[in-house]
């Protein structure tokens, strides 16, 4: 499996987390616990990844992944009752448009929640090359 010491790691950080807040607070306060674990376990990470979009050489804009470790995997965190298709989505849209392949989902809900997306990159470089021949 694609980096998964890391993960191992990052998905272990996310239990302690959870098992000491528990649920029911803003994203936001999980977030910053997130970060001090990491800061914690010594791994380096950017919160609020910045990513621009462009489309046909426009720029669209641009969106903040919640966490980046490593420079490997993203992660995006929630506090939802329950992760969703639409959740899992956005991880994939951002993994598509970036070159990192491994994103982590979770969800500080009622009950925890953990999604690991993969999306390699050779596929997205054919996915690009079809969809500008199409």
């Amino acid at each position: 499996m694609k980096h998964e010491a890391l993960t191992e790691k990052l998905i272990g950080a996310f239990y302690a987390l959870y098992n000491e807040l528990g649920h029911g607070f803003l994203e936001s306060i999980y977030q910053r616990g997130y970060a001090f674990m990491l800061k914690d376990e010594g791994l380096p990470f950017v919160e609020q990844a910045p990513v621009r979009v462009t489309h046909r050489g426009r720029d669209l804009g641009e969106f903040k992944m919640d966490l980046v470790v490593e420079n490997l995997v993203l992660v995006e965190l929630k506090a939802v009752k329950v992760l969703d298709a639409s959740h899992e989505k956005q991880v994939f849209n951002y993994l598509k448009a970036t070159s990192i392949e491994v994103g982590l989902l979770f969800n500080f809900g009622p009950r925890a929640q953990v999604r690991r997306i993969i999306l390699e990159n050779e596929y997205k470089l054919q996915h690009k090359a079809a969809a500008a021949i199409s």
